[in-house]
């Protein structure tokens, strides 16, 4: 098929790749504009518009796809379909409606779970224990459209959300492959009105923890804010992030070390932290940073 592409992130890469060794003419690639990044806050491209150019493809990044001059650009490409993942811009319906079979969305949740910016992390931080993805034909609603084809995936108890983002991002590859090769027999669903929960995007405030709360509410949102942004408390007065954990034995006062090995009591329960982060430094896993940083059994951490 002629394809347009329209990604920006990393979790975008692999299904470009995908649809370009499937021997599908990728027509263009839409992404954001590059961005000031680094020390010397020069713009750099996006993970897809460098993979793009990699692999010898047109690229384009309007800030916008509101006006008739884009809208009539996008037209004439003259695709058979659009495949959307974790673009960054809300497609107007002249978009939506210029490719022949429309414009199918990647989405890593199983709809109409989880619709929105940050279905990954809300996933974890909630406690599902199922996720998924699905191939959605886009329609005016945030993540509204019938569903074309799903595939589910357990989450592991220990999974952090940069885990499971590289799992869905093979699966949706994988999937949307499927669903071209299958597209003319998939019958769309409609999505349930029952059932839908929306992933908001992270909020910094969210990633301060609060030892008065569970040890199992502490872990998911260890894991879920991993490696960003960084579930955080303060040890002796530096900032250290916390990037993977598990639930353990034990009770104290919260946000007490129980032990020398990064056990901290929580309101209810204790947490093991498996990885951490100082401020300005690289993620160590907890054995390692304890060399450096030793946290002393009866430290109180704070928030």
């Amino acid at each position: 098929m002629r394809v347009i592409f329209m990604g920006t992130p990393d979790f975008s890469v692999p299904v470009l790749d995908a649809l370009v060794d499937a021997g599908h003419e990728v027509a263009c690639v839409y992404c954001q504009p590059p961005r000031p990044a680094g020390r010397g806050k020069k713009d750099r491209p996006t993970p897809v518009h460098a993979r793009a150019l990699e692999l010898g493809l047109e690229v384009r990044h309007p800030v916008s796809l509101k006006g008739e001059a884009e809208q009539a650009e996008f037209a004439a490409l003259n695709a058979d379909i659009a495949v959307v993942v974790a673009y960054g811009l809300i497609l107007p319906q002249a978009v939506l409606d210029a490719p022949t079979h429309g414009c199918l969305n990647i989405h890593a949740s199983l709809l109409p779970r989880w619709r929105g910016a940050a279905p990954i992390h809300r996933a974890i931080m909630s406690g599902d224990t199922h996720t998924g993805i699905c191939i959605m034909q886009m329609e005016a609603g945030l993540d509204t459209g019938p569903v074309l084809l799903r595939h589910e995936t357990e989450i592991s108890a220990t999974e952090t959300t940069g885990q499971l983002h590289d799992r869905l991002s093979q699966m949706g590859a994988k999937s949307i492959v499927e669903a071209l090769e299958r597209l003319p027999e998939l019958a769309p669903d409609p999505q349930p009105e029952e059932g839908v929960t929306y992933a908001s995007k992270i909020e910094k405030a969210e990633a301060a923890i609060d030892w008065t709360r569970s040890a199992t509410e502490i872990d998911r949102q260890i894991r879920g804010l991993s490696p960003f942004p960084g579930a955080w408390a303060m040890i002796d007065g530096q900032r250290v992030k916390f990037l993977a954990s598990v639930t353990a034995e034990g009770q104290g006062e919260p946000g007490e070390a129980l032990d020398n090995v990064l056990t901290i009591a929580c309101g209810q329960g204790a947490v093991r932290i498996l990885r951490a982060q100082r401020a300005g430094k690289g993620a160590q896993d907890a054995q390692v940073f304890l060399l450096g940083n030793p946290v002393a059994k009866g430290t109180r951490l704070g928030a």
